[in-house]
């Protein structure tokens, strides 16, 4: 029976293989979709900050206008001073003065406010396209792996089942049914090894006269607890 142990082993390797294989058909494209929307969030985020520049480059170019133009009015304010006869013309200058200082005095806070903005919108961008392009490097060299491992799946795929089949030929029907009535029923391990006098899967204690069947190798022996193959691993402890 130690041959149809280590053909039974074979084939779980296979199935396990088999098995990552199916598996990658979803992670593979997972980390694709990962690391393409790392590098769209940073081209985005890239992007709205140079489209903000640009719009404070125009608001401060409008307030610089404003404020140009306010004060182009103060002087001709000046200028009215001199003319002005009554008390009433007075005070309805002073008002227009004083409204049009204070919409001065607004502007340019405002403009040092954009300066600010700008300056730290520049420095951004400059991290930001530095960044960009270091990810886009770094993730353009892991999708293309990632790609080429998803081209190789269905043929590795492929080689396997021719793999698993030249196994299932040797491995007598009885057998067979039993492995995949275990592989269906518990997942994971089929065929484990006794560790420590107990089964390598759930752990159950095994009975001294089981750990010498075993050990002999001239039957298949299952664990009472869990039904899995057990086979000898040279472990006496």
């Amino acid at each position: 029976m130690q041959k149809e142990i280590e053909l039974l082993m074979k084939l779980q390797d296979i199935d396990y293989f088999i098995g990552e294989l199916e598996r990658s058909k979803d992670y593979l494209p997972d980390m694709m979709g990962n690391l393409r929307t790392e590098m769209e969030e940073l081209e985005e985020t890239l992007e709205n900050h140079k489209k903000r520049l640009e719009e404070a480059k125009v608001e401060q170019k409008q307030l610089e206008i404003e404020i140009a133009a306010n004060n182009e009015a103060l002087e001709k304010y000046q200028q009215q001073m001199l003319s002005i006869k009554t008390n009433k013309e007075y005070d309805a200058l002073m008002q227009e003065i004083d409204k049009t200082k204070e919409s001065v005095s607004t502007a340019e806070d405002k403009t040092l406010l954009l300066m600010d903005e700008i300056s730290e919108l520049e420095e951004k961008i400059e991290e930001y396209t530095a960044k960009a392009a270091d990810v886009k490097e770094r993730n353009s060299g892991q999708l293309e792996q990632l790609q080429n491992q998803i081209d190789a799946v269905g043929e590795k795929m492929q080689m396997k089942d021719d793999e698993r089949k030249n196994v299932l030929v040797r491995i007598p029907k009885p057998l067979m049914s039993a492995y995949e009535r275990i592989r269906k029923g518990r997942g994971g391990d089929v065929v484990v090894p006794v560790r420590k006098r107990s089964c390598g899967a759930c752990h159950k204690q095994l009975e001294p006269h089981l750990v010498q069947e075993i050990k002999k190798g001239t039957k298949i022996i299952m664990c009472d607890s869990c039904g899995r193959i057990l086979y000898w691993a040279g472990d006496d402890d």
